[in-house]
């Protein structure tokens, strides 16, 4: 059974809201009150280009996406030099598979900032995208070099090097950006896939107890953590963590025929750990 990694989906500051230090983390600032907030400063600083890139970023972290693609555009606008502001729209276009868009943006960001690391993550993930996958991990390696503490372009890495089953490179990626934001299941789940290549069911279920932990309703690390312990032999744990998934994903085949492999019955109730 071939299982996969989705793709990025930890978000650790790809978007950037201003260069100046007094400038408050988006992620902090996602509540209505807040935007209503950055709202009154842009009616008083209506020419202010970094009041609507902070205001574009909050906007996209709450999902507003239309909101905030008109609020870089605004920003840019009023600064065509204003490179985090492409890098921030470059994001909105990626996202939203606008991805010729996005890579002008980011071409802009880096023509402005050479050395801007969320723009090579950024064009890194549209190359990935593109299926140009030489392009994308030199663009990862260009980040990592810039920015070492960037866990997302650590784990998109690991992700390209697993795509390209060189998988003691991606478990090396996967364990720093683990590291580097623990509590996420995102590395945790991929690591597991790797080691569940190489024949380590151990330590892929090892990671897989911790992921669960961390995110209780992530259907693919119950599903991957059935697959792990069916492989040690322990079909109560694995019936358990596919009936887990089915109850997240009722429709998902591979965990039922896994749920039913390993003897499970329906109504029955399996100890998970």
């Amino acid at each position: 059974m071939a299982l996969t990694a989705s793709g990025c989906s930890i978000n650790l500051g790809s978007l950037t809201p201003s260069s100046s230090s007094a400038t408050p983390e988006p992620a902090k600032l996602t509540s209505s009150t807040n935007i209503a907030s950055l709202s009154e400063t842009i009616k008083s600083h209506p020419n202010d280009p970094q009041a609507y890139n902070m205001r574009g970023s909050v906007l996209a972290q709450a999902g507003k996406t239309e909101e905030a693609l008109a609020d870089f555009n605004k920003a840019i606008s009023l600064d065509p030099n204003y490179g985090q502001a492409y890098a921030n729209r470059g994001l909105i276009y990626r996202q939203t598979r606008r991805l010729d868009q996005a890579m002008a943006d980011y071409e802009r960001a880096l023509s402005l900032d050479a050395n801007y690391a969320p723009a090579y993550l950024g064009r890194g993930l549209v190359y990935k995208a593109r299926r140009q996958p030489q392009e994308a991990l030199a663009d990862f390696n260009k980040a990592i070099a810039l920015a070492p503490d960037n866990a997302e372009a650590y784990y998109n890495r690991g992700l390209l090097y697993q795509g390209q089953k060189q998988h003691q490179y991606a478990i090396d990626d996967f364990t720093v950006a683990n590291g580097l934001v623990p509590q996420q299941a995102e590395p945790l789940l991929a690591r597991a896939l790797s080691y569940l290549a190489t024949d380590h069911a151990k330590e892929a279920a090892a990671d897989l107890d911790e992921a669960v932990q961390d995110e209780p309703q992530n259907p693919q690390a119950w599903l991957t953590r059935g697959l792990a312990y069916e492989r040690l032999g322990d079909k109560s744990k694995a019936a358990g963590s596919y009936g887990r998934a089915i109850n997240l994903r009722p429709r998902d085949e591979v965990a039922r025929n896994g749920f039913a492999r390993v003897g499970g019955k329906p109504g029955q109730s399996y100890d998970t750990f």
